[in-house]
């Protein structure tokens, strides 16, 4: 058998992985990984926090050398060195080194993992020299520096996703006067609008400003070191130090340049075996499209995760293992200040756009048992199908066990579990970690009685629009929570008093019941319903699930 010769193009989560899966698979293969930078492998999700000294050492953040990888692997690494051009029919690639020099290099298998580049928009200021993106060390560095230098006041973020979000938590953690500004309605596009609210309630009373549904139009420098934003609405704000978070398109320049098929959304087309359109090229990371677990389209989904897992398929494959990529459900979490969030799966927004047909349900759980010490409260949206319950997506927000519960949930995604399996998931239990009913079984048993027609529901995005002409709307909490608040046109009917007043429930009219997290509105709507009562909904996850603009519209305090 000839001898494997594999060369990598760039390093970190994907290429990084694909070449140590090599060696340990084929001890004689030759393999050679290119990085045009000087860092090959490098924690790039925990470079915010070395900004604010939560990573104090820069040390911790390189997690390979070219020296340990060829100690310990055998792999020759070769920083400063830029794969520049492919020649797929002569099995070559042209690699120019940090003096200019060029030298062409053979393969038999070749591994693209370029990665993907920050998004700099063409705006006028924009390269000015306190705007920064930030995606590996070089980025952190110069930032940092920046910092140490310039005790940078006011910051702005320009982007309401994860880096953005962990960004601001760093500048804050620092004492910096930090804006974001954010083009979309919300924060955090993985997450549905109201789930995306309760970060942005926490975001703002942090004292982080918040500007949504705007963008850049402009920067300039007004000297000092203050550069001024001209925002698309010709509202000005001014800060010392700016961060580009919009996002990262994919590096396909190689690709494209060696006649490599381009997806729909500009990544390389790979195939299950992570193959581009040379069998002999393969493809990894946030350079490519991959499938949606979910819904099956082609789409981009840059997480460090899966172009790990992609690495490791592909020395599979070159190896002559049958091993496929199945796709990507772009599991995520993130922290931001005392709150956490996470997603796995689709959201409503993508199953919308596919024509999936779904359902929702949310609800309100403890972190553990409440009779132990400092409970948290996290919030759960399970999407489901509504035929046969099958998961299909999960967000969660709270503070404390939610990586644990979105992890489960992503794990029966994986797995083509339904509601009904959630249920039946045997959960660690001990009461400082959590209940005997997890909030993952909770979860299961909530979506399943509304699978099985045991709980018709009504949505928060559909309080709004009833005829209370044609609806009762009942308020099933204690009369003290009626009169802290409640939503305007109810009439507060406790639920321990409803046997007694059935009554005042009317036959001809549609019948809302809420109560706070919808534990008590489920309860009032079984009661009802065995005294005859058909058309009754339960508002699904009770008042707290309100979204801010719907609550200060509807709400009397």
């Amino acid at each position: 058998m000839d001898k494997k010769k594999v060369l990598i193009v760039g390093g970190v989560a994907g290429g990084a992985s694909a070449a140590t899966r090599i060696r340990r698979l084929d001890e004689h293969a030759e393999i050679i990984i290119f990085e045009r930078g000087e860092h090959i492998s490098f924690a790039n999700c925990g470079l915010p926090y070395y900004v604010s000294g939560v990573i104090a050492e820069r040390e911790r953040l390189l997690l390979q050398t070219p020296y340990n990888m060829k100690k310990r692997y055998n792999i020759d690494v070769r920083i400063n060195s830029e794969v520049t051009r492919i020649f797929p029919d002569e099995k070559l690639v042209e690699v120019k080194e940090k003096d200019g020099k060029t030298y062409k290099e053979s393969y038999s298998h070749l591994i693209l993992s370029p990665g993907a580049s920050p998004i700099r928009p063409p705006l006028p200021g924009i390269d000015a020299e306190n705007i920064f993106v930030l995606r590996n060390i070089p980025d952190i560095d110069a930032i940092k520096a920046f910092i140490d230098e310039s005790k940078p006041q006011k910051a702005v973020i320009i982007g309401g996703g994860f880096i953005g979000i962990e960004m601001a938590e760093n500048f804050y953690a620092l004492g910096l006067e930090t804006t974001i500004v954010e083009m979309a309605d919300q924060v955090l596009g993985a997450l549905d609008y109201e789930m995306a609210a309760i970060v942005q309630r926490r975001i703002r009373a942090k004292g982080i400003r918040l500007i949504l549904k705007n963008g850049v139009k402009a920067f300039e420098q007004k000297g000092n070191g203050i550069t001024e934003i001209l925002l698309q609405n010709g509202e000005r704000i001014s800060a010392n130090i700016i961060i580009l978070a919009i996002g990262v398109k994919p590096d396909t320049k190689l690709a494209k340049e060696a006649g490599l098929s381009i997806g729909e959304h500009g990544g390389i087309k790979v195939n299950e075996r992570l193959q581009t359109s040379d069998p002999n090229i393969f493809a990894i990371g946030d350079a490519i499209e991959v499938k949606d677990f979910v819904t099956g389209a082609n789409t981009l989904i840059p997480l460090a995760g899966p172009a790990n897992k992609q690495g490791r398929i592909v020395a599979d494959v070159i190896a002559g293992r049958n091993a496929r990529y199945e796709g990507t459900q772009g599991t995520a979490i993130v922290k931001a200040f005392d709150i956490i969030i996470a997603s796995t799966g689709a959201n409503e927004k993508v199953l919308k756009k596919a024509g999936i047909p779904y359902e929702v349900s949310y609800t309100h759980s403890g972190s553990h048992a409440s009779y132990y010490p400092n409970p948290s409260m996290m919030a759960i949206k399970l999407i489901f199908s509504p035929d046969d319950g099958k998961v299909l997506g999960a967000q969660i927000v709270g503070s404390g066990g939610v990586d644990k519960r979105i992890d489960s949930i992503a794990g029966a995604i994986r797995r083509g579990a339904t509601v009904f399996d959630l249920q039946e998931l045997e959960l660690a239990y001990a009461p400082p970690f959590s209940s005997p009913k997890d909030p993952v079984n909770m979860a299961g048993y909530v979506a399943g009685n509304i699978v099985n027609g045991d709980l018709p529901i009504i949505h928060w995005h559909q309080i709004q629009n009833l005829d209370l002409e044609k609806t009762l709307l009942v308020d099933v909490r204690t009369p003290k929570e009626f009169e802290m608040g409640h939503i305007d046109g109810a009439v507060n009917i406790p639920l321990d008093n409803i046997r007694e007043r059935l009554s005042e429930f009317p036959h001809d009219k549609e019948i809302v019941i809420y109560c706070q997290v919808g534990l008590r509105g489920y309860l009032a709507c079984r009661i009802l319903v065995q005294h005859g009562f058909k058309q009754i909904k339960n508002l699904s996850g009770g008042i707290v699930t309100l979204t801010p603009p719907l609550a200060e519209r509807k709400l009397i305090r």
